[in-house]
């Protein structure tokens, strides 16, 4: 199966002007991050209106602070049409959040009107086509989860699967030692297992190097996730500043 490449970005403020920005600037998709950041569920529904205003068609996700089947269809009713489960590392994970996400009789998710409804006044529409469209991605981000990658990978309803360079590293004793063979044969065999189950492999370019973004494409990632809001805007101010007090 050929899978197209997506790009898109992540949202650590909780400012509907810089979502809505980021969205018009043609982005396939943006994550609201609920894990690392204070945002919060009013934000988030805040943030999701942003992000379809600026571009309909650029998808609003959230990453989820964790896979609590309360919190992940509250997302999914505010009007996120994917979600990034943090620290997958088993099957019974995996099968939570596929039950948290899929309406019966696939899964356990609750029905109720929400915003993802049109509250209400679009419940049929949604509710005839919400299993097949809401995309599902996890995070494989600890050591473990290589470990049991081929169970939770057996999951079916996984789209993506996302690497998260951090923690994956640290939780091998290599914080931030993307150089180092061990980390780069984890990666290389998320890649392949992705390939092998049809799972869009994806990774987060957290500064914003698009040397680095084209290298990972090359690599075969198919969704990438450019830096986030804080750091392309810290970046861009303090290479202002810089530029400016240099020139005086």
């Amino acid at each position: 199966m050929k899978l197209n490449t997506i790009i898109g970005s992540w949202i650590n403020t909780a400012s509907p002007i810089v979502a809505e920005v980021m969205s018009a600037s043609g982005f396939d998709f943006l994550v609201v991050d609920a894990e690392h950041s204070a945002i919060d569920m009013n934000d988030c529904l805040h943030l999701f209106q942003a992000i379809k205003a600026g571009n309909p068609r650029c998808m609003p996700m959230v990453r989820m602070p964790g896979n609590a089947y309360q919190d992940t269809k509250r997302y999914l009713d505010a009007g996120a049409i994917g979600v990034i489960a943090p620290l997958i590392t088993t099957r019974d994970e995996a099968e939570l959040l596929i039950q948290s996400v899929k309406y019966p009789p696939v899964g356990g998710r609750g029905v109720g009107y929400g915003r993802s409804h049109g509250y209400g006044f679009a419940f049929d529409e949604y509710m005839a086509t919400a299993n097949a469209d809401t995309f599902v991605c996890i995070q494989l981000e600890h050591i473990k989860a290589i470990e049991n990658i081929d169970e939770i990978f057996s999951v079916k309803g996984i789209n993506a699967a996302f690497i998260g360079p951090y923690d994956l590293s640290a939780s091998m004793g290599l914080t931030a030692q993307f150089e180092h063979p061990n980390y780069e044969k984890a990666v290389q065999t998320i890649l392949g297992k992705c390939q092998e189950y049809g799972v869009m492999p994806g990774i987060h370019v957290v500064q914003p190097n698009l040397q680095e973004v084209q290298a990972r494409i090359q690599q075969g990632f198919k969704m990438i996730a450019y830096s986030l809001d804080i750091t392309m805007i810290g970046k861009a101010c303090r290479e202002g500043v810089k530029s400016i007090r240099n020139s005086l």
